[in-house]
């Protein structure tokens, strides 16, 4: 019978939540990282990881079913498919109790539920997700070389982004609902003068279209209502990003965006809990830094139980 009681439970089971998991049960921390979906989170929507250290190229569900395999032979218990139901993260022991009406406790618990980009919510977005459609130039900019692709948004990220792609694509088509910019004016200008990029403003994305892969998109003028066929090889949509922290409904210590604050060791407000990957505050969101993070908050929360004894 599996045993409900742990030194350490994981929130979330994506590169950060199964990081931490590693690093503690290698350590001989009993372990267990509880997961509402799948293992892997966003990193399993990722057609191909070409930018991962040491590995040339793999696929989001391969990398994530070897950091899965590799916490289970390290000894961490893995459950997935479960949701949280209530919590008390200021007792000791730290109690957790799921959909289902099973109950653990830990002395110390690792948030990593991971986000998700906002979407445009229209038809072929979530079909051609990791073929054409993107939310990380970042990741996926070089499968782009040489094409025509769009970019959706208006704010920093999606200028930046828009600027960087141009190193690889042949043409950056920018998509915006505003006849303004709420991006930094200095990006705009740096925008604006490359030969590579053009505006499409006062509109947005109707549909994607294609057969296997993204082939055009449907571009609606918000002022007219007038509707086109617009050819495009990818669209990369940098509208907001959402942090998966609804469930923690103000029990942790959280800035406007519903991001966790930690300090430089992951910790939060709450004593014995730390978090990890890219439901924390930052600016960029990468494997290898939710990596980074979740080993920074393994070890602490290594250390933290080790001082408690």
């Amino acid at each position: 019978m599996t045993s409900t009681n742990y030194d350490v439970i994981i929130v979330g089971a994506g590169p950060a939540g199964l990081t931490a998991g590693m690093y503690l049960a290698r350590s001989k921390v009993k372990t267990l990282i509880l997961s509402d979906g799948m293992v892997g989170g966003q990193m399993i929507l990722t057609h191909e990881i070409a930018n991962y250290p040491g590995i040339e190229k793999i696929s989001g569900y391969q990398l994530a079913s070897a950091m899965k395999k590799q916490a289970l032979n390290f000894g961490c218990d893995i459950k997935t498919n479960v949701m949280l139901k209530d919590f008390d993260f200021s007792a000791s022991p730290k109690r957790l109790l799921l959909s289902n009406n099973e109950e653990y406790t830990a002395k110390a618990i690792i948030l990593a539920p991971g986000g998700r980009p906002r979407t445009l919510n229209i038809p072929g977005e979530k079909e051609f997700t990791g073929k054409g459609v993107s939310y990380c130039a970042t990741c996926d900019a070089d499968f782009f070389t040489g094409k025509e692709i769009v970019v959706v948004g208006g704010g920093n990220s999606a200028i930046e982004e828009a600027i960087s792609l141009t190193k690889f694509a042949s043409k950056v088509t920018i998509v915006h609902q505003f006849d303004y910019f709420q991006a930094f004016p200095y990006i705009v200008e740096e925008a604006k003068q490359n030969e590579k990029i053009q505006f499409i403003l006062n509109s947005t994305l109707s549909s994607i279209n294609g057969s296997e892969n993204v082939e055009s998109v449907t571009i609606k003028n918000l002022k007219t209502n007038e509707q086109m066929n617009f050819n495009a090889d990818g669209v990369f949509v940098f509208i907001g990003y959402l942090p998966n922290t609804e469930f923690l409904n103000g029990h942790i210590s959280m800035n406007s965006k519903n991001e966790i604050i930690v300090d430089k060791n992951m910790k939060t407000n709450i004593d014995g809990v730390f978090a990890a990957g890219d439901s924390i505050e930052k600016r960029y969101r990468q494997i290898t830094i939710a990596i980074g993070e979740a080993t920074i908050a393994a070890l602490a929360a290594a250390e933290y139980i080790y001082l408690k004894q």
